[in-house]
């Protein structure tokens, strides 16, 4: 009962503060990449298939999302707190056509919030197949853009003056250690001698290691900005920067059962430095010695001012563990990466 009794309070304070322009709203609740489906059981299947797929670019099947599923008339206000929420309402009495309502903290902080009206479950099923893995990427891009925000509190101060020497900054966390800022020389058949500033941190505290690098080089064609280029730069860079204890081993790409995969991306919503990137996904691993390897995820952009390529990329090293949301925290940290303003 007295469980019960706080949930009417909250619910009677929130009313009550209705004509205010400030909202009292409850901390949500759940994990990081969590997400409750509400829906009627005749979506389920479809909708959650979509939201659960196994992630790309892991070494062990993991999903994109955890997720729960509630029927409509289960859902009350304590499943309102939930972190993330998709809401599938299909009433041919209320909708003549598919209505997607997005939104931000409807109930509980922080919190994304999708309803999906439909006037029955073919005009819904023509919509999910359409547009369910773009529903499912806009929950991760929020939950990354969260994540991206605890960032801008503690930082590495000498790590930041390091790279704003270089004409960029990026919000590296103060518990990454600086390993590296050096520049060298990569010369293969797609990179001929490019010289290539890089910056190396990593964190190795606690049962996993994570490691950014951030590396730039002369932007010379628009060609770089492929997934071709972009491998081959980072298998340059890689193989001089990373090796293991074994030695004449080095760090390269994976091809064989993860081939990287390259695509555009917008800034998150109200990101530092607003940008447009490629992101590149794929694992790692060392060539030439022990059997370690991973999933790295990076971001390219084109740094106008100063004329270059700025790709920085985080790669992970858990032997063992489940991966997935450990990767998509340092993946936050790149979409912090700031360029000069073109002049």
């Amino acid at each position: 009962m007295r469980r019960s009794l706080f949930f009417i309070i909250i619910a009677c304070t929130m009313i009550s503060c209705g004509g205010s322009n400030e909202r009292f709203l409850t901390s949500a609740t759940g994990s990081i990449y969590e997400c409750l489906v509400v829906s009627e059981k005749s979506v389920q299947s479809a909708v959650c298939d979509t939201m659960g797929a196994d992630m790309y670019g892991l070494p062990q099947m993991e999903p994109y999302f955890t997720v729960s599923h509630v029927a409509p008339s289960l859902f009350d206000d304590l499943l309102k707190s939930t972190r993330n929420i998709l809401y599938i309402d299909i009433n041919p009495q209320k909708y003549t056509q598919v209505k997607v309502l997005k939104s931000h903290d409807k109930w509980a902080k922080p919190q994304a919030y999708i309803r999906i009206q439909a006037p029955d479950e073919e005009h819904f099923t023509a919509y999910w197949r359409e547009q369910g893995g773009a529903v499912r990427e806009w929950f991760v891009r929020e939950e990354l853009y969260r994540q991206n925000r605890f960032y801008r509190a503690n930082t590495n101060k000498t790590a930041r003056a390091k790279l704003q020497k270089q004409g960029c900054d990026m919000l590296i966390p103060e518990d990454f250690m600086l390993l590296q800022d050096t520049t060298i020389k990569i010369n293969d058949q797609m990179v001929n001698d490019q010289m290539v500033h890089v910056l190396w941190c990593c964190n190795n505290k606690g049962p996993m290691r994570k490691d950014i690098i951030v590396y730039s080089y002369p932007y010379t064609a628009q060609e770089q900005f492929s997934n071709g280029s972009i491998i081959a730069m980072r298998n340059g860079v890689m193989g001089q920067m990373v090796s293991a204890q074994v030695e004449g081993s080095y760090m390269g790409t994976e091809y064989k059962h993860f081939p990287p995969v390259t695509r555009s991306v917008p800034a998150l919503r109200d990101s530092l430095g607003g940008f447009y990137a490629m992101e590149t996904r794929g694992l790692w691993k060392i060539y030439n010695g022990e059997a370690m390897g991973g999933p790295f995820v990076s971001l390219t952009r084109l740094d106008p001012v100063n004329g270059r390529v700025v790709t920085a990329e985080a790669f992970l090293y858990a032997a063992g563990q489940k991966k997935r949301n450990a990767l998509r925290q340092i993946e936050a940290i790149l979409y912090t990466l700031k360029t000069p303003d073109k002049r």
